[in-house]
């Protein structure tokens, strides 16, 4: 079913176990609660739903590059899936408990000019008990090109200072924050100023520890998570994010050295896989 906010057309799935609502302009994942639960995903209550404005909140499509372009900062951070529009493809009722959202974005004149090469993006999405989103890259050009990516996952938690994440240990990371490589984890992550984390080599299911539930995060085609939290003091920077205390990203992704090459007709499938204990 078709909805809107603000000037953004929305689906709002509902079935027996959860329901979701995925904005059509950057294939954008904004919603998303089992029921009789609270909402997994938060979102800013500044963040703008307008036409060319990416939504601060929910599960951002990153791609073709993830963060800053590697050579040229005029063009969009993240890429421009995220505030492209994709076309839904189909919403498939697999039973009573589990509904499969497809959509697809393919390259047109306007990317070709931001990135010079053919593709098609498939977003599924399936809404049940557990959350999964996977995210298809296939090359249509005829040449090999390299990409970035994430799903740039928006946690709704009850406070920043109290949550904490187990699975990272030993775990080498690059901080944004100091722009330094080859860190280590030491034991569980406490968050008690501003985050910015590329962690590599990660094959395990991560727990976050949240109150009185543990949220799961796995990841499937890559070894990459990012982990977010602007902290007070950036945060009051942002117009669009409200209060950073409720929030943590963690991201499945393919960044630093886990960079993707995708020959002509080749595909790399890209999936978080979230659920509540």
């Amino acid at each position: 079913m078709k909805n809107t906010k603000g000037s953004l057309e929305y689906l709002h799935i509902s079935n027996n176990a959860a329901e979701a609502k995925i904005s059509l302009q950057g294939g954008h994942l904004f919603h998303f609660q089992v029921k009789a639960q609270a909402p997994l995903l938060w979102v800013s209550e500044s963040a703008s739903f307008e036409k060319g404005k990416a939504i601060r909140g929910g599960i951002p499509v990153c791609w073709p590059w993830f963060g800053p372009h590697p050579t040229d900062r005029t063009l969009p951070n993240h890429g421009f899936a995220r505030t492209s529009m994709w076309e839904h493809s189909k919403t498939e009722a697999i039973n009573e408990d589990e509904t499969k959202v497809i959509l697809g974005l393919k390259s047109s004149e306007k990317s070709l000019k931001l990135w010079p090469y053919r593709f098609e993006l498939t977003l599924e999405i399936c809404i049940a008990r557990e959350l999964k989103v996977s995210l298809v890259t296939k090359n249509l050009d005829s040449e090999a090109f390299t990409i970035t990516d994430a799903l740039h996952t928006y946690l709704a938690i009850e406070d920043i200072n109290t949550v904490y994440i187990d699975g990272l240990d030993n775990k080498r990371y690059y901080d944004k924050t100091d722009e330094s490589f080859d860190n280590r984890q030491e034991g569980r992550l406490h968050f008690t100023q501003e985050t910015d984390r590329i962690y590599q080599g990660i094959t395990s299911t991560l727990d976050v520890h949240d109150h009185d539930r543990t949220i799961r995060v796995r990841t499937e085609g890559s070894e990459t998570v990012v982990v977010w939290n602007p902290g007070e003091t950036l945060a009051k920077k942002m117009a669009d994010l409200s209060d950073h205390s409720r929030m943590l990203c963690v991201e499945s992704a393919n960044a630093l050295d886990d960079a993707p090459l995708i020959k002509p007709n080749e595909t790399h499938r890209l999936t978080t896989v979230i659920s509540i204990d």
